[in-house]
């Protein structure tokens, strides 16, 4: 297809995230590609970035789950109308319920875009999670999703269901990466962390389905053996997650375990605690979409240990098998602990989950949609 595609990428909100990364990374390959690139958000502190890309950014609250956002349909189809675009992705389901009212209403005398959507996770099955699969296409971003589409909403056929996995940056994890020096040492410092102890990471939001208790645990067992191991567990600590943490902090006491593990907040270059940690977990409770974190930490060399279910149980299987472990097993969860490190097992520094890979199904899914659609 020779035609320079308008594509609208839509999302709640740039405030941060690996769903908005994405959109960052789709809006740089398609100004790459000679592509006009457009995002519609309720704004947030990635906007600079994505317009440095060269993208556009359009602020409407497409995302603020109120009942003025679908009063305000009218006013987001004139936006579209006006920008004419030849795809509109929508990557959320408040954005794809304003998306599927806008293009009800769409001007006949101008050619509608198509409507593509990603499933980005395995949301609660129901009548509003479903305009997830009345778009035109759909992207599940990892077999996991696409089973999740086709066995609870029978009227989205296979045909209308590709899988596009996330892929990661080699050049912004790059195998091998050591942290720097002088970070490690400020890190260590400041978290009363020994540098030749093995170090354990946890991270993710801090709420109960990512598994803390069972991390916790496994550092109590891991400390029969390493009486100096150290478990991190890293998330954004604010008023949602500050009641839950400090029923960690009581699990720690109970287990005695206040010189083993640290709770801390997000941090900026979470690249460089990966790569300081001889381990990286991944403990969900429930199957995850995809994960991005686990992806990361293995594009870096660090093995990573989790529950072999989900997204997480595809990417282990496809880079790193020895790191899957059957869900709840904790005997099978610590032995396995214990031989990776101390065998030093690292995975494999080839795997099919590159960035470059993924924008290229994207990008190329853009134009076969609308070619067959013209």
């Amino acid at each position: 297809m020779t035609k320079a595609l308008r594509v609208i990428q839509v999302v709640p909100s740039l405030e941060g995230g690996g769903v908005e990364r994405g959109v960052l990374e789709v809006g740089q390959a398609l100004v790459e590609r000679g592509f006009t690139s457009i995002v519609i958000s309720g704004g947030g502190r990635l906007v600079p970035s994505l317009e440095a890309g060269g993208s556009q950014h359009f602020e409407f609250p497409v995302g603020k789950k109120s009942l003025m956002t679908l009063l305000r349909v009218r006013q987001y189809r004139h936006l579209l109308v006006n920008l004419q675009p030849d795809i509109v992705h929508v990557r959320s389901r408040l954005p794809a319920w304003m998306t599927y009212f806008a293009l009800r209403g769409w001007p006949k005398a101008q050619r509608r875009p198509v409507w593509l959507n990603t499933v980005h996770g395995l949301y609660s099955v129901n009548a509003y999670s479903a305009i997830m699969t009345r778009s035109v296409h759909v992207i599940a971003v990892s077999e996991t999703a696409r089973r999740y589409v086709l066995e609870n909403y029978s009227d989205c056929p296979s045909t209308r269901v590709t899988v596009i996995p996330r892929g990661v940056d080699p050049s912004a994890f790059p195998y091998g990466y050591q942290a720097d020096s002088g970070f490690v040492e400020a890190f260590c410092v400041q978290h009363q962390l020994g540098q030749s102890a093995p170090i354990l990471t946890l991270p993710g939001r801090f709420t109960r389905l990512k598994g803390h208790l069972a991390f916790l645990h496994a550092i109590a067992k891991l400390k029969a053996v390493w009486p100096d191991v150290m478990g991190l567990m890293i998330g954004k600590i604010d008023g949602k997650s500050a009641a839950y943490v400090e029923e960690l902090r009581a699990t720690i006491d109970q287990l005695q375990l206040h010189q083993n593990v640290r709770i801390i907040d997000q941090v900026a270059n979470i690249r460089d605690v990966y790569a300081m940690s001889d381990v990286v977990l991944s403990l969900s409770e429930k199957p995850e979409s995809f994960g991005r974190t686990v992806l990361e930490a293995l594009s870096l060399g660090v093995p990573v240990v989790g529950w072999a279910h989900g997204g997480v149980a595809e990417i282990l299987s496809n880079v790193f098998p020895a790191g899957a472990v059957a869900q709840g097993d904790m005997d099978g969860l610590i032995e396995r602990l214990k031989a990776i490190i101390r065998e030093q097992q690292r995975p494999p520094e080839q795997h099919p989950y590159t960035l470059t890979h993924s924008l290229s199904m994207e990008l190329n899914l853009y134009e076969r949609l609308a070619e067959s659609f013209a």
